[in-house]
């Protein structure tokens, strides 16, 4: 046979028999076999990511499994999948444009739509608008709202005015219509940027902002003035409170110092008055006793021997034998008068010593 082959083994010659060709084909067939599980294993076996949600189409309809994150198995080739993002997604609507009531077209350049859908509403969403649900219900909306809004209104109201308003409406008007037409879409916010207006026009706004500037400034400094006089004002009325109030305290003080003083004087007057008034009743008491001893010492030879002492005191003594015609021929007629005037005088006081001894000595 021309395929044989010889081998000599320790001098004897082994012919080996022909391949066969049966084996051969087991090879190739097991090859491929291994090979299409391989492409059947890679086209049922799938990846879901993080905060999506896998949905299935089964030759063109839409399946009511969805999958969670994690690797998933589906029947290749008659089964595909598509992820919906159910965490919160931004959606940026660019060049939108805005025709005012006055005619004047105006731009936005950008407006962003932060929202979020809900797990258990991805299988009727998808049905309803798709996958790329966000278009009909995020970006035509948005289309729309921003022309109705800019056509009811002028461009000072759009580009100033109202400007702060417009995302507050647009997210408004966005969730009212996604409430009734897709609930389980939730818009979280909405940013719009300033809108673009032609050159001339934003230079005429800049020129009267401007001027609004220094308006503000200047009504600014007046509130400031104001304010500081308002200031003063205050201070000066706090510093007279506070001088009354420190004249009220330092009347207050005087008027105690008042009457401290009155009733001091009260006390000293009545101290006084009691003082004189014991001293009155020990003078009284005194001149009581004294009545009393004068009472018994004023006897009539007593008084009688007083009223010659008197005499005794005030007259000179004369001697010999012609003393009345002496005395009336060297005394004048005025000293022999007085002398008898002063007698008199001493009889009218020993009468009246004599009568107030007897009353005092009645009491």
């Amino acid at each position: 046979m021309p395929d044989a082959q010889d081998h000599q083994n320790d001098g004897h010659t082994r012919i080996l028999p022909p391949p066969n060709p049966m084996n051969n084909s087991t090879g190739t067939i097991l090859i491929i076999i291994i090979v299409l599980i391989g492409v059947i294993f890679q086209f049922s076996m799938h990846r879901v990511d993080e905060g999506h949600i896998a949905v299935y189409y089964r030759g063109g309809a839409l399946l009511q499994s969805t999958s969670a994150p994690g690797f998933h198995f589906m029947m290749p080739l008659i089964t595909n999948y598509v992820t919906v993002q159910v965490t919160t997604q931004t959606d940026e609507v660019k060049d939108i444009p805005c025709g005012t009531s006055g005619g004047v077209m105006i731009f936005f350049d950008r407006i962003e739509v932060v929202n979020r859908l809900t797990i258990k509403s991805v299988l009727d969403v998808v049905r309803n608008y798709t996958p790329d649900y966000d278009k009909p219900l995020i970006f035509d909306k948005v289309h729309h709202e921003v022309n109705q809004f800019c056509s009811t209104q002028n461009l000072h109201s759009v580009y100033i005015d109202l400007f702060d308003q417009i995302d507050e409406n647009l997210k408004n008007a966005l969730q009212t219509d996604l409430d009734k037409n897709a609930p389980g879409l939730e818009i979280v916010a909405v940013r719009v940027t300033k809108p673009k207006i032609p050159e001339t026009i934003r230079r005429n706004y800049e020129l009267m902002e401007a001027e609004r500037t220094k308006l503000l400034i200047a009504t600014e400094k007046q509130k400031v003035i104001e304010k500081e006089a308002e200031t003063e004002r205050k201070r000066a009325i706090i510093e007279a409170k506070k001088q009354a109030e420190v004249a009220n305290i330092t009347y207050s003080q005087r008027i105690m110092e008042k009457d401290s003083q009155r009733k001091m004087s009260e006390i000293e007057d009545a101290t006084n008055l009691a003082r004189r008034r014991s001293q009155a009743d020990a003078e009284y008491y005194a001149g009581k006793q004294s009545a009393l001893s004068n009472r018994l010492k004023l006897t009539p030879e007593f008084l009688e021997l007083m009223k010659y002492k008197a005499i005794m005191t005030n007259a000179k003594l004369y001697f010999g034998p012609s003393i009345p015609s002496y005395i009336s021929d060297n005394l004048p007629t005025k000293v022999i008068e007085d002398a008898k005037l002063t007698a008199a005088k001493l009889d009218e006081e020993l009468a009246r010593l004599t009568t107030d001894t007897l009353d005092d000595g009645g009491l």
